[in-house]
């Protein structure tokens, strides 16, 4: 029950991300947006058990590439950060209704207890058997390249319409 909880509240996180950034008149605050929307995606992941996948999203899309759009925003002064894209009486609203879901299932979490097996003892032995069946890059990329091979698609075609929108951004009209 929580994990299906979990799994909708990082999916609406992301939807509503998306549609947010794509709002957003400053550049700056859309990726703010997109950066949320990769840690929601993040989560995502985790609950499937991706956790390698779910790492390397936050690592590499929401702290490099998005630094990287930053700085190309920030050189092209193409934008000010904003605040009053981020604030408001339903800004608070939102923010607060997710902080207090959030809140209400750890509490649950650690007030109810578990009976099951710790994660990381489930998780390392299912990791050392696949590791010794198919090896350590197998099990790294037979999901990337099989069950989550759109997802794979999907935010290389993100990634690469953010850059042609950067790009179309920065250039200046010759008059």
């Amino acid at each position: 029950m929580i994990q299906d909880f979990l799994f909708q509240a990082f999916a609406a996180g992301a939807i509503l991300g998306a549609v947010i950034m794509v709002t957003r008149r400053n550049p700056v605050s859309a990726v703010i947006f997109l950066v949320g929307v990769f840690f929601a995606t993040s989560g995502m992941f985790l609950m499937l058990d991706a956790h390698y996948i779910a790492a390397i999203n936050v690592i590499l899309y929401g702290g490099a590439i998005m630094v990287l759009f930053l700085f190309v925003l920030m050189l092209l002064n193409l934008g000010h950060a904003d605040w009053r894209d981020l604030r408001g009486p339903v800004g608070g609203l939102i923010g607060g209704s997710i902080s207090i879901a959030f809140l209400g299932v750890l509490t649950r979490l650690f007030v109810g207890g578990t009976d099951a097996r710790p994660v990381v003892e489930i998780a390392g032995s299912a990791l050392r058997e696949a590791a010794a069946e198919q090896g350590v890059v197998g099990v790294v990329a037979r999901p990337l390249f099989t069950e989550y091979t759109i997802v794979l698609e999907v935010t290389g075609v993100l990634l690469l319409v953010s850059i042609v929108g950067t790009i179309l951004l920065a250039r200046r009209e010759r008059t």
